[in-house]
């Protein structure tokens, strides 16, 4: 009984993710009324009926009392999660028990990131967000809907069955050899190769990485590259899933891995990818810039073995406008406030003839730049003060809207962004399984067995841990087999199954403490005794003295670094005090035996928390 809705403030469904359950129960509340052709429209006036009284309750709320309820309880025990953003109201529910208030509240966060990845600064805009999410034509809504719904059901797939979802961390595939073997071959031969030819189209690869599964193997960024923020990293590897899910039952035959069975995986060589635009944060010298369009191709090497390759649109546009919004907002007026690169003076000729070559369909981007040249530019207009900073913000915003459109042109018109051509996708795909052929059975294989437990028999009645750091993003742990026909040394299905519940439960709790101002937890469950540590380190690995963790409303954004990084908000908060270092934060989360003697279990943590990073240090990140 689960459920997801976004609504506008007229109750209007702007898009609504219900499980068979849920689906079936309003369908018995309101009546199957779905005519042949018409299923989609006749579910959706169920779910607006059935949503209509809650969200027009919560606008009332906010107009008379400037306040509304974040969380309620019925009477049946169904759990709703509310939030609003912007004039967007977004409405999580569950109804079986599953999940709890928490998990409710992060799901509507991930949601928020899925939709502003894929639409950019629209989401900055209600009336451009709402055509974008409810299109007119029933038909192209149905398919919208269908991909965020698969998007939002891969996430909770990961989120209950992969570790790094689970802490919001990327996982590396240890082997170190491998790794820096990649991550030469992506730097001097595929990128190398892709950005020095003709078939291009203007496009230019600033990001290259190779995922098993939803481990990364190896990562190369160009010198011309930001850095790619983690939260935006888990996003695009949960849409890598989406296009191309594991197959757990296919990837791991048995405990043999008979070669026979991994050979069979053999797929013909897809039809060129479609690159799909996603919106990405930019960090340059004079700061973040947040959702600038990338174009974001996934190759499937092997089932299970994927080449992503981000490239950069023209974005100079935005990228003016957003540098002279920023500059504005400091203070800077006049010609402080235009210079830099790209300025606008730089990029007005060359709008003006993208704008053109739009033709007369996109009136309202001309309107919004003809107000913004007379206010910038006629000698009788403000200039450049902060009078300008509304038309920035409104010129990114039509851009982000113009740059999806523009992506779905196929070839003509000029300074239109285009893609690389099918024959070098073609040709990158073939250089990378060419590179990997002897290797994707072990990858396969390795990606399922990243470390275990056996490599680590110094630490006697340790079970499990997981290791985080939270300043590049990274996450170590053993890996849980939990499927019947393996055997670790966990066990087997059940006991493998029972330890990674108490696993996940454990997460949930530490979050709760952590949000309550707790570094540090321990806790006796049974036969097993479990540890929470939060700490900071500065650049030379010398642990940094422990100072007060920043206390969450029970309603504040959830703890992780996919929907919200809180990590990055807490290393700048604890930085105030160590200003000139570089301060660096770790998780370490730990599960041993009962039986073993507290400061037993308290020696391992430490001597586990400095072995752990040393034997892998690639810069992969």
């Amino acid at each position: 009984m689960k459920c997801l809705l976004i609504a506008s403030e007229s109750a209007e469904v702007l898009f609504q993710w219900t499980d068979p359950e849920f689906q079936q129960n309003v369908q018995e509340q309101y009546g199957a009324s779905q005519e042949e052709g018409h299923g989609l429209p006749a579910f959706e006036d169920s779910i607006s009926t059935l949503f209509a009284p809650i969200i027009i309750s919560c606008s009332t709320m906010v107009d008379r009392l400037c306040d509304s309820y974040t969380s309620f309880t019925t009477e049946n025990n169904h759990i709703y999660v509310l939030h609003q953003f912007d004039e967007c109201l977004y409405i999580a529910v569950n109804g079986d028990g599953e999940e709890g208030e928490g998990d409710l509240r992060r799901k509507i966060y991930v949601m928020k990131k899925m939709i502003e990845v894929m639409f950019g600064m629209v989401t900055l805009s209600s009336n451009l967000l709402r055509r974008e999410l409810r299109p007119q034509d029933t038909e192209q809504r149905a398919r919208l809907w269908k991909h965020l719904q698969s998007l939002l059901e891969t996430y909770s797939q990961l989120r209950e069955n992969d570790q790094s979802f689970l802490v919001e961390a990327v996982e590396r595939l240890i082997h170190p050899t491998l790794c820096e073997q990649c991550i030469e071959f992506l730097e001097r031969r595929l990128v190398q190769q892709l950005n020095g030819s003709v078939e291009r189209a203007g496009e230019e690869v600033l990001h290259a990485f190779i995922l098993i599964h939803t481990k990364l193997l190896a990562f190369y960024s160009s010198r011309n590259a930001s850095s790619l923020s983690t939260s935006d990293l888990l996003t695009l590897i949960i849409m890598a899933q989406n296009m191309y899910p594991s197959n757990i039952d296919l990837d791991d035959p048995h405990p043999e891995m008979a070669e026979d069975s991994l050979q069979a995986l053999e797929v013909p060589p897809p039809a060129p990818s479609t690159p799909r635009r996603v919106f990405l944060e930019v960090s340059l010298k004079d700061g973040l810039y947040p959702m600038m369009p990338h174009s974001m191709y996934c190759l499937p090497l092997w089932p299970g073995i994927s080449l992503v390759m981000l490239t950069k649109v023209l974005y100079m546009f935005l990228e003016a406008f957003a540098k002279l919004e920023k500059r504005l907002s400091e203070g800077q007026e006049g010609s402080a406030a235009s210079r830099g690169q790209p300025t606008i003076h730089d990029v007005r000729s060359k709008l003006d003839k993208f704008i053109k070559a739009l033709g007369p369909s996109e009136i309202q981007l001309q309107n919004v730049w003809t107000e913004f040249k007379n206010r910038a530019f006629s000698r009788g207009g403000p200039g450049f003060n902060r009078d300008l900073i509304p038309w920035c913000k409104n010129m990114k915003t039509q851009l982000c809207g113009i740059y999806r459109q523009c992506f779905l042109i196929e070839s003509g018109k000029a300074d239109i962004p285009q893609r690389l051509s099918p024959s070098l996708q073609e040709r990158a795909q073939t250089m990378m399984q060419e590179k990997l052929m002897d290797w994707k059975d072990f990858l396969l294989v390795k990606s399922k067995r990243n470390i275990t437990m056996v490599s680590y028999p110094d630490f006697p009645g340790l079970i499990h841990f997981i290791c985080v750091d939270r300043s590049t993003g990274q996450m170590i742990a053993p890996s849980l087999n939990i499927t019947e026909r393996n055997t670790s040394e966990l066990g087997k299905g059940p006991v493998a199954q029972f330890i990674k519940s108490k696993v996940w439960s454990l997460v949930s709790t530490t979050r709760r403490y952590l949000q309550k101002g707790y570094s540090t937890v321990t806790l006796r469950d049974g036969d097993f005794y479990f540890c929470y540590f939060l700490w900071f380190e500065n650049e030379t690995g010398y642990k940094l003295e422990a100072g007060d963790i920043p206390i969450l409303p029970d309603d504040s954004a959830p703890i992780g670094m996919l929907a919200w990084d809180y990590y990055r908000k807490l290393l700048r908060y604890y930085s105030k005090n160590h200003q000139g270092e570089v301060v660096k934060c770790y998780e370490l989360l730990t599960v041993h035996l009962g039986v073993i003697p507290t400061e037993i279990i308290l020696q391992h943590c430490r001597q586990l928390a400095s072995k752990l990073w040393e034997p892998s240090r690639n810069p992969l990140l």
